[in-house]
């Protein structure tokens, strides 16, 4: 079974994640843009287990339909790199897509908060998109 490992800019945490993506989407909501300082986060879902290394500082979210996220980052460097449902934190984990660095990663499906998306950015041709979370 193919691993993947993220990591943070400096290295000092890491994730490494098993088999192939439960899905890949980008979200584009003010909370993902303030919390990446990008225009959107591109996210990556896989089931567990997986296995993280380092030492990670916590922020906990609630999101608009209710569910609370507790995203992960370095204390060190800064850097967001996944993040976890509260209730499904043994089933699975999100991993931000940047943190793999890797330019042949799967591209998303899924297009969220998408009345939140600037208008220059370009989604892939087939994307699915939706104005809010379907959640």
């Amino acid at each position: 079974m193919q691993s993947r490992t993220a990591s943070c800019s400096c290295g000092q945490l890491r994730i490494e994640v098993r088999g192939e993506p439960r899905g890949v989407g980008v979200c584009h909501c003010l909370a993902c843009q303030r919390r990446t300082g990008g225009v959107f986060a591109a996210l990556a879902s896989f089931a567990a287990p997986y296995t993280v290394v380092g030492v990670a500082t916590e922020h906990v979210r609630t999101g608009d339909q209710g569910a609370r996220f507790t995203f992960r980052f370095c204390p060190v460097c800064g850097t967001t790199v996944y993040h976890t449902e509260d209730g499904y934190e043994q089933s699975r984990v999100s991993v931000a897509v940047g943190a793999f660095a890797d330019p042949h990663f799967p591209p998303p499906q899924v297009s969220i908060h998408d009345r939140r998306r600037h208008p220059w950015v370009q989604m892939p041709p087939g994307i699915s998109t939706h104005d809010t979370d379907p959640a």
